[in-house]
């Protein structure tokens, strides 16, 4: 196919995926940014504000149950417009809040509508994109979740020592509505597309199998839960998303704590470990893709770039003996790099071995899942903080996680292993 006829009206799709992600990965890391302001303003403890996060952690549960449905049966363009409206909506009411209750609530509004992201991105990336590009496509706006990440700590604490806290939620709230009038003016599915070449529309269905059709039986959440491919995303993010959690609400903490960081202002720090995870969602999607086109199966190339992000993760035991603040952002920027290589695949591996019309569904089931343990992790985080707070060596605490964070990946990718040993490339 001549590709300087094809048209690349896909990657378009894409940017506005990576930006939806970006807003997203803001407006969920304010909190940990303003979480010292806060502490002082309504005199939060450590096990105050975990339960503050776990509100945000079960309320998105629920979003991806409600989201994921909902995705597949009104589309992408619409599910995910419904999304970002009300995450914005809760995102400034943050503004509003009064007290730790009110945190709570609003935390918990955010969360049910965040949910929405990532269900109606690969659903996107599955429809506009063929296998061969699906990974590198999740990989690019899964990099949105890292580039939010880097943007929030250089921002937010700027806006809060020019304005305020109450500023801070309200600026950054308002950039949903902007990506939003983009979104609708651009975004279509490609059938519907009338900017999209014939030979791109082509391309994008050129290694459908038939089961991958529009035309595909939509499957019960019953039978879904049924199939081992279900649950190879279930275990995926169910071992991994806590993690993930803690590096997004507790590392700015943590450098305030360990090494005294200053977080009313823009942190180099943070932004160059959240920065390192995007080198690592674009390497990882770009590493299985670059296995596929050398001639693997599919499923072996996501599995084996899955095993590389695992080891990854591991030198983050090293983290306790780091004496030195950039020590330790090397340590944890290559865990934190290598969890979005790990996600990029997660994700794509669902378009991989499910149906078009199933793929926010499974996401939805999986996300739900991994959201639930992110529910509980919180628990186990603000308690164990607390406790060696209390005694002086809230350190220790640290040191314990980042244990917790090293093996995790590991024993996820073992399990999968063991679902996934035998199967075929579709299994339905």
């Amino acid at each position: 196919m001549d590709r300087t006829k094809m048209g690349n009206y896909r990657w378009v799709v894409c940017a506005l995926l990576f930006f939806a992600t970006t807003i997203n990965y803001i407006d969920r890391q304010v909190i940990g940014l303003l979480k010292p302001t806060l502490e002082i303003e309504f005199h939060w403890t450590e096990v105050d504000y975990g339960y503050i996060v776990m509100a945000f952690a079960a309320m998105y549960a629920l979003g991806y149950v409600i989201f994921g449905s909902f995705i597949d049966k009104v589309g992408s363009k619409i599910g995910y417009s419904i999304s970002v409206f009300i995450w914005s909506i809760a995102a400034m009411l943050h503004a509003a809040v009064k007290n730790t209750f009110g945190f709570g609530m609003v935390r918990g509004l955010l969360g049910l509508a965040e949910a929405g992201n990532f269900p109606a991105g690969v659903k996107a990336v599955a429809e506009w994109f063929p296998k061969k590009e699906r990974a590198l496509a999740t990989g690019i706006f899964n990099s949105g979740t890292s580039i939010g990440a880097v943007v929030a700590p250089l921002l937010v604490p700027w806006i809060l020592g020019v304005y305020g806290w109450q500023e801070a939620f309200l600026i950054t709230g308002t950039l949903g509505f902007v990506w939003l009038l983009f979104w609708w003016i651009f975004y279509e599915i490609p059938s519907k597309q009338k900017r999209l070449k014939q030979p791109e529309f082509d391309f994008i269905h050129s290694d459908n199998e038939p089961e991958f059709s529009e035309s595909a039986v939509k499957l019960k959440w019953s039978q879904l839960l049924c199939l081992r491919q279900t649950w190879v995303f279930i275990v995926g993010k169910v071992l991994t998303d806590p993690i993930w959690w803690f590096f997004l609400f507790w590392l700015p903490a943590y450098f305030s704590d360990t090494f005294n960081l200053d977080l009313t202002k823009p942190s180099l720090h943070l932004a160059v470990i959240y920065a390192a995870t995007t080198v690592g969602s674009i390497g990882g999607g770009y590493l299985s893709s670059y296995f596929i086109k050398k001639g693997w199966p599919v499923l072996k190339a996501r599995k084996t770039t899955l095993l590389i992000a695992a080891i990854a993760v591991t030198p983050i035991f090293l983290a306790k003996f780091a004496t030195d603040i950039w020590i330790a952002v090397g340590i944890i920027g290559l865990a934190t790099a290598a969890h979005q290589a790990w996600s990029a695949n997660i994700f794509t591996i669902v378009s991989d071995i499910v149906p078009k019309k199933a793929v926010s569904s499974v996401v939805g089931i999986g996300g739900m899942s991994g959201s639930i343990a992110s529910t509980l992790f919180p628990l186990l985080v603000g308690s164990l903080l607390a406790y060696y707070k209390n005694l002086g060596n809230i350190k220790l605490g640290y040191d314990i996680l980042f244990i917790i964070c090293g093996c995790a990946y590991l024993l996820a990718w073992i399990i999968i292993q063991m679902l996934t040993k035998r199967m075929k490339q579709i299994d339905l």
